[in-house]
């Protein structure tokens, strides 16, 4: 066994799987940081194989093997079954795939949904200690293509009684979102995700644009259908967000995903969020992450701290 200081996480995404090793001592400088290729068309087994072959690729280059990892995963673990669900690699469905890398691996796991890594890390590494150092509270965000979250609270992930702690993609938003894939109508996802948004410009234009292109057709002033968008997205987002910080209440979102890099949620979007919520002023930081890529293994590295 090597140094117990060392955290070990994986990020498990959808075409690369990344390895880090981290020292307690100097968190934010990496010992070592591997990739190896996904390869999900390969089924369910491949990946658990690739998953092992990157462990035993950083085994080799530190020279010893470690009792624990920290696993980030697109999905999440049911705790009555031990099934992975909610999982856009799909193979990963309905498969034991906690106790399936236990085995390959032969060591503990400690396992968390990508976007808790993602808060975990903004949280203890990123943008919070920089903006917020007392936050015992911690909403992450992400929006990119679908749109989910993570709740942080004391330093610690709140995964909750189904595995869906911080799931905010899937409540509803406005009934204007159409069904979603999940089975419900006018969730989150289907409203302020990148795919929504371009989606929705193309329903109201007849063109399809990419979002940052909608983006900086918005900030010209030269397409009205682009500006209705990026309203949607604006409104909409204070509507869901105003939700979540009412329920939990937190010191600080950080905003994840390439929606969530749009500068005016920052502006027009933090002022849309104050008339929501259910208060007189919002005190809640809402920030933009400093990690970068980075923040989803970091995240699974810390989950090797217990």
């Amino acid at each position: 066994m090597g140094d117990a200081s060392h955290l070990w996480g994986i990020d498990l995404g959808g075409t690369k799987i990344e390895g880090v090793v981290l020292d307690q001592n100097n968190l934010k400088k990496p010992l070592l940081r591997l990739r190896v290729p996904t390869e999900g068309e390969k089924g369910y087994a491949h990946i658990v194989q690739q998953v092992a072959r990157l462990i035993k690729m950083m085994e080799d280059q530190l020279g010893y093997r470690p009792d624990r990892v920290g696993i980030g995963t697109p999905g999440t673990t049911d705790p009555d079954s031990g099934l992975m669900k909610n999982s856009n690699t799909t193979c990963l469905n309905g498969m034991p795939f906690h106790k399936d890398l236990e085995a390959a691996l032969r060591m503990k796991v400690h396992m968390a949904n990508d976007a808790n890594c993602f808060a975990l890390a903004e949280t203890l590494l990123g943008v919070v200690p920089d903006k917020v150092p007392d936050a015992l509270v911690v909403f992450g965000v992400i929006m990119g293509s679908g749109v989910g979250g993570g709740l942080v609270v004391n330093g610690r992930v709140i995964n909750g009684r189904h595995g869906i702690g911080g799931e905010w993609g899937h409540n509803f938003l406005d009934e204007s979102g159409g069904p979603c894939y999940c089975g419900k109508h006018g969730c989150v996802e289907n409203v302020i995700s990148g795919k929504s948004l371009e989606r929705y410009y193309f329903e109201i234009s007849g063109k399809r644009h990419l979002l940052k292109d909608i983006v900086a057709m918005h900030r010209a002033g030269t397409d009205s259908y682009a500006t209705a968008t990026i309203e949607r997205l604006l409104e909409q987002f204070a509507r869901g967000l105003s939700a979540i910080i009412n329920i939990i209440d937190p010191d600080a979102v950080v905003l994840g995903g390439g929606v969530g890099n749009i500068d005016e949620l920052y502006t027009e979007g933090i002022k849309r969020l104050e008339k929501y919520i259910f208060n007189h002023r919002l005190d809640t930081q809402i920030l933009k992450p400093s990690l970068g890529d980075s923040a989803g293994v970091f995240g699974a590295a810390m989950l090797a701290r217990d």
